[in-house]
């Protein structure tokens, strides 16, 4: 029976906090999927990006057309 891959907590959390900029409450949080997600590491395509982010809020913005907040 093979032995599960093992996480290098040291790699991860320098990750983690110098690449992401998560503090240590954050990164705990996390669970090892989420950060491999947040990391680009899941096979699909790169971390989201601050600009992606701003065109993203832009094209669905928080307040409908009204002006009204979700739940008004």
């Amino acid at each position: 029976m093979s032995t599960p891959p093992r996480f290098d907590w040291p790699a991860l959390m320098r990750l983690g906090f110098r690449g992401l900029g998560l503090r240590p409450d954050q990164f705990w949080a996390l669970t090892p999927v989420e950060l491999m997600v947040m990391l680009g590491r899941d096979g699909g395509d790169a971390p989201l990006g601050r600009a992606r982010l701003e065109e993203m809020a832009m094209a669905f913005p928080d307040n409908d057309a009204r002006g009204l907040n979700e739940g008004e």
